[in-house]
């Protein structure tokens, strides 16, 4: 009986340090997904305020170049879709495609020398240049959250559980050949 009661207690003492063990994993892995969520806001902000001075650069350049309104409505249909893009993967692909059109806008701004004189066009090309900085800047972290996230859901013990409580690996935010080229700001 003695043995019996033994054995019954090791197994309960099992079974509550596999219930400790899957809330700790959940817990681990809620925290992860948190963090790589924050990072998606902090990438969101950036974006959006991106897109906010894209309005005004387009209209400065347009006060010099009026002719070049295909290279206008490239970058106000890349913005749109940029900015009604609801899932982070559809969010990223408008991205680099409104980062490719930026840098073919800032193409068409070489061509005209009294533009690249213009205050307001320079105030607005730095302050896109520190906008594209803090994207990058945020991009990175999100990354890094995204990295620790996947690592953890296929490690063991945790890729065990982490389909079945429903986690599922994060999208990175990678950046296109364009993204490492444009735009390109020169003072």
């Amino acid at each position: 009986m003695h043995a019996f009661l033994s054995f019954l207690f090791l197994l309960l003492l099992a079974a509550v340090a596999c219930g400790v063990g899957v809330v700790v994993i959940y817990n681990q892995l809620v925290r992860l997904r948190q963090e790589a969520k924050n990072g998606w806001a902090q990438i969101d902000v950036q974006l959006k305020r991106r897109h906010d001075l894209i309005p005004n650069l387009v209209n400065t350049v347009k006060g010099y170049a009026a002719h070049e309104k295909e290279t206008f409505d490239a970058v106000t249909n890349a913005r749109a879709r940029a900015a009604s893009a609801a899932v982070p993967a559809d969010r990223i692909k408008a991205e680099g495609e409104l980062t490719g059109a930026l840098g073919r806008l800032m193409a068409v701004s070489e061509r005209y020398p009294n533009l690249k004189a213009n205050e307001n066009f320079l105030a607005l090309q730095a302050e896109l240049a520190n906008t594209e900085n803090r994207i990058a800047l945020s991009r990175q972290g999100y990354n890094n959250a995204v990295t620790q996230l996947n690592t953890s859901i296929q490690c063991f013990p945790a890729v065990l559980l982490a389909n079945y409580l429903g986690f599922n690996p994060g999208l990175f935010f990678e950046s296109s050949a364009e993204d490492n080229q444009l735009p390109t700001v020169n003072f």
